[in-house]
């Protein structure tokens, strides 16, 4: 009896104690969402007072009644001019996009193309396609070079966007002579194609490109925004195919973000998961319409989506309309995809965010295991974008790899690179970001698979000189760890997503079993058609073009607007009036906005919010798991060769234990220096860049673990006297042109001690001077007792793997 009596209150307490928290977190709830509604009216109030600031200065008070009407009388004249003007780009849009449906939607490349292989031909066909790009005029590319494969998202949009200007990932990786391949795809899915079939046929590609260059080293992969998963996705099948990996802008960790700064990330628990996309897959008669996710995109700024794009074009008429109706040739090119993509994309990724855990299945019971990638993985994003925030183009790092040490296990390379401020878009687009962040990029390539394992963040260095502004890339050294600042609360407030993936798998296994049979046999691909045909995203183009006969004297009365432009005052009374009005609206859009995302997102937490308190005392429960890297047997293994190697082993050993000693920054311009000066005596470029890998993931375990034992053992890796003495030639080499600190100097004189040709091999040395030092380094990054925390993880399913 007593024992039941204390079960009963055990359970008791439990559930007071789950109260308790659902209370705090409500309470949590409403505070942030009352302190949202409260910025957004203060930013609002801060716009108008803003907006207001021109007509307060006493410039409009003090013009007389006649320039007042001299000023009213230009401004309208121009204004119906630019409002004709204005109209006729609109056309032109309409017109465009007429033109590229019957065009069949090729790719919008600011470069010339072949077919290399289509993949609507393979044995199990998709629609994608290879090409190569053909190098413009001036321009020259070495077949001996490494290749460039660019992958482009297909998210509603179609291909083009890694090479929409020549200022471009496509321009940049031409202009500094690699052989450049683009992955298109073509408007209509292929019967039955999965994503599955779509990684396949990427990775047949990827083996084209490297039978048509097979002096060069493996293809670089970039992969843009989807892409990017979708080069993930390669990386893991064919890890065998890919070089370096770049993904920009690209969503791996989809539960992650901040509140009241990342809204998208709440869709899928407002509209019930999966099931919207199963219903309008059926109303596609199997098809899902790319226009919907346009819209998502759409839907985050409501103010450049209805107004203030278009306010750009209607004040810039004279400017504006060529780098307008640029970009909507590509933003209005919707393509589609079959069910079972769409389905697979939802589940495994926006609700399901399975493919960091390694839960997301490419065939029954076989998943994509993102550890599996060997190639260096460079990920760039940016502060600015809230489609792809940076949490959700890190997190998956600490996902996959909960510690450094697990990260160094598995021998990989990740780079990660931040912009300050660019949007989604600019990351692809934007000219500025093409010549700075992918020129270097490119240029960084060349040393990254040289890098010893690790997290890396590059910095993007600007020095002036006297022959102008030149810029050095930084590598520094940095723990997964640190990646916990990027998102609040620990990360905490992702476990309400959790509820959602479980409400969406019953709200679809229910569409499945009770609408599903009904909704889909009545659909005909004719009907399917033209409900697309009428979808407002494209309705806006069509009926504004010459499909349209009420705006068939646009072009007519825009030509006579142009020729008789009237010049405006720009400071005058009226225009400060435009713009005022303008300022003002854009500020009634925003405030709007922000009152509708606080509320979503305040819907999102009092929905799902309680479900996971629950979810938070069962991670307690399972606990964390205590994994020893150092008993790994890859690592084990190095270990026991700590006496065993040969001339070059010694040299990237010696080079390891610098850099150990060092700041744990590596400048871009060293290494090419370092590549000058040593590269061939080290011999690593000599060899396939597997074995100089495993070469240096072999050194680095060797270096991290027993760095003192490391060093002690270099005189019996240089058995002869001309060993010992290249080496000791190289470090005479470097000494004095690369930069180095105090502990490195002291280093550097510890290995010549030890290798000095004056001391018999056999002969006992001398504790080295620096011995404590090495043994510092040594207490601060132990490398054991890794702690794996993930709920998924602690089954003992996601152990680190046994090989690197």
């Amino acid at each position: 009896m007593q024992e039941v009596q204390s079960r009963t209150g055990g359970r008791d307490v439990e559930g007071q104690d789950r109260l308790t928290e659902l209370g705090r977190s409500q309470a949590k709830v409403a505070q942030v969402y009352q302190e949202r509604c409260t910025k957004a009216v203060e930013r609002y109030f801060e716009a108008v007072r803003a907006a207001g600031e021109p007509l307060r200065d006493g410039s409009v008070r003090s013009v007389s009644p006649l320039d007042l009407w001299r000023d009213a009388s230009a401004y309208w004249l121009d204004f119906t001019q630019r409002s004709i003007l204005f109209w006729d780009t609109l056309r032109q849009r309409g017109n465009n996009w007429v033109e590229h449906e019957k065009a069949g939607k090729p790719p919008l490349l600011a470069f010339d193309w072949e077919i290399v292989a289509d993949a609507r031909l393979f044995e199990q066909p998709v629609n994608y396609a290879l090409v190569r790009i053909v190098p413009p005029a001036g321009i020259k590319t070495d077949p001996e070079r490494r290749p460039f494969v660019i992958i482009d998202p297909r998210a509603g949009h179609g291909p083009g966007i890694g090479g929409f200007k020549e200022d471009s990932q496509v321009g940049v990786a031409l202009k500094a002579g690699h052989p450049v391949y683009f992955v298109i795809f073509f408007p209509e899915p292929m019967p039955g194609q999965t994503l599955a079939d779509v990684s396949k046929a990427e990775a047949e590609f990827l083996r084209i490109v490297g039978e048509r260059h097979p002096k060069t080293r493996k293809p670089v992969l970039f992969g843009n925004c989807q892409g990017g998963w979708a080069s993930m996705l390669v990386g893991a099948v064919e890890p065998d195919l890919v070089g370096p990996i770049v993904i920009n802008g690209a969503p791996m960790s989809y539960w992650a973000g901040n509140d009241g700064e990342n809204p998208m990330r709440y869709a899928g628990g407002i509209l019930g998961g999966l099931w919207p996309a199963l219903l309008a897959s059926d109303l596609g008669a199997g098809t899902f319409d790319g226009a919907y996710l346009v819209e998502n995109f759409e839907y985050l700024n409501p103010a450049n989506t209805f107004f203030t794009k278009y306010y750009t074009l209607f004040s810039k008429i004279d400017t504006e309309p060529e780098r307008f109706l640029e970009f909507e040739r590509w933003w209005g090119g919707f393509f589609l995809m079959n069910r079972q993509e769409i389905k697979w994309i939802v589940e495994n990724l926006f609700v399901g965010n399975n493919l960091a855990a390694g839960d997301a299945e490419w065939s029954e019971g076989r998943a994509f295991d993102l550890r599996s990638i060997r190639s260096p993985i460079i990920l760039f994003a940016s502060l600015g974008d809230n489609i792809t925030p940076p949490q959700q183009a890190f997190n998956w790092v600490a996902d996959l790899y909960p510690t450094t040490e697990a990260l160094k296990a598995n021998g990989q390379v990740i780079v990660g690179l931040m912009h300050k401020s660019v949007g989604h878009l600019g990351i692809f687009v934007s000219g500025a970001v093409a010549k700075r962040e992918y020129k270097h990029i490119v240029d960084l390539i060349e040393y990254i698979e040289h890098q010893p394992p690790g997290l890396y963040g590059m910095q993007i260095e600007e020095h002036t000189t006297d022959e102008g502004l030149r810029y050095d890339v930084t590598l520094t050294e940095m723990r997964v760890e640190d990646l916990q600042v990027l998102q609040k609360y620990s990360r905490k407030d992702e476990m309400p997503f959790e509820a959602v993936e479980k409400t969406s798998e019953a709200l679809a296994s229910a569409y499945e079993t009770f609408v599903h049979p009904f909704v889909a046999p009545m659909v005909t691909p004719a009907a399917a058609g033209l409900a697309r045909g009428f979808n407002p995203q494209r309705v806006q183009r069509w009926v504004v073009s010459d499909l349209n006969p009420f705006f068939w004297p646009l072009k007519g009365a825009a030509d006579i607007a142009k020729a008789n432009r009237a010049p405006r005052d720009n400071d005058g009374p009226a225009v400060k009036m435009e713009r005022c009005a303008a300022a003002l609206t854009t500020a009634s859009w925003d405030l709007y906005r922000d009152l509708r995302d606080a509320a979503v997102e305040n819907t999102f937490f009092r929905i799902y919010g309680p479900a996971s308190i629950g979810m938070v005392e069962e991670k307690k429960a399972i606990g964390e798991e205590l994994i020893d890297i150092r008993n790994a047997s890859f690592v084990k293994e190095a270990l026991s060769r700590i006496e065993e190697g040969d001339r070059t082993r010694a040299m990237v050993r010696a080079a390891l234990l610098l850099m150990k000693a060092g700041t744990g920054r590596r400048r871009l311009s060293a290494m090419k220096r370092t590549r000058e000066l040593v590269g061939q005596d080290i011999g690593l470029l000599d060899m396939p860049i597997e074995a100089a890998r495993d070469i240096i993931r072999e050194q680095s375990y060797i270096v991290d673990f027993e760095p003192v034992k490391a060093l002690l053992a270099l005189p019996k890796l240089l058995q002869t006297s001309a060993d010992r003495r290249r080496l000791l030639d190289m470090i005479d080499h470097i000494e004095g042109r690369i930069e180095a600190n105090a502990k490195q100097i002291a280093l550097l004189g510890e290995i010549r001690r030890l290798l000095a040709e004056d001391e018999s091999p056999g002969k006992p040395k001398a504790e080295p001077i620096t011995l404590t030092l090495v043994e510092r380094e040594a207490e601060e990054h132990p490398g054991v007792g890794v702690k794996h925390g993930s709920a998924r993880r602690a089954s003992g399913t996601r152990r680190t793997r046994e090989h690197p």
